[in-house]
């Protein structure tokens, strides 16, 4: 954000903000560097691509939404600018993902998992023994990480 301070012949005081959005520019470097999304952008170009165009800024974007690359950091900051951004106000974590998913797409899909398979019943007790683990889980005061 650029504040300009002038003094008209009247001597008031006139103040003129100008913001630039600095995460509009980090994206579309990042976009850039993409070679998925380039592809997607000289489509866009050709006038083969319906669902995606290009801003007035050179971003790419998906159904009027801006088309963020698989960077975890460009990420991390879209998502922290809409939980810590003192200019934002944070209702819960659905309406924040409602009002990031107006603005923002990118593809994170997860892998099929298949087709569900039936498990064989026991006939007699303790015949057949299964445990889950939980693993990872950030550590507690006692060492322990596991579930």
């Amino acid at each position: 954000m650029f504040a300009q301070l002038s003094i008209s012949d009247d001597e008031s005081l006139l103040a003129k903000l100008r913001i630039k959005q600095v995460m509009i520019d980090q994206v579309k470097s990042a976009q850039l560097e993409n070679d998925k999304l380039m592809k997607k952008k000289k489509m866009v170009q050709n006038g083969t691509s319906d669902n995606f165009s290009i801003d007035g800024y050179g971003c790419l974007r998906f159904h009027n939404r801006i088309c963020v690359p698989n960077v975890s950091e460009l990420k991390e900051l879209i998502l922290r600018e809409a939980h810590d951004s003192p200019f934002t106000l944070h209702l819960g974590g659905m309406k924040m993902y409602c009002n990031l998913q107006k603005s923002y797409w990118w593809p994170e899909h997860q892998a099929p998992t298949g087709l569900l398979q039936l498990i064989n019943i026991p006939e007699r007790k303790w015949e057949c023994i299964t445990m889950d683990f939980v693993t990872r889980l950030p550590f507690l005061v006692t060492k322990k990480n596991v579930i």
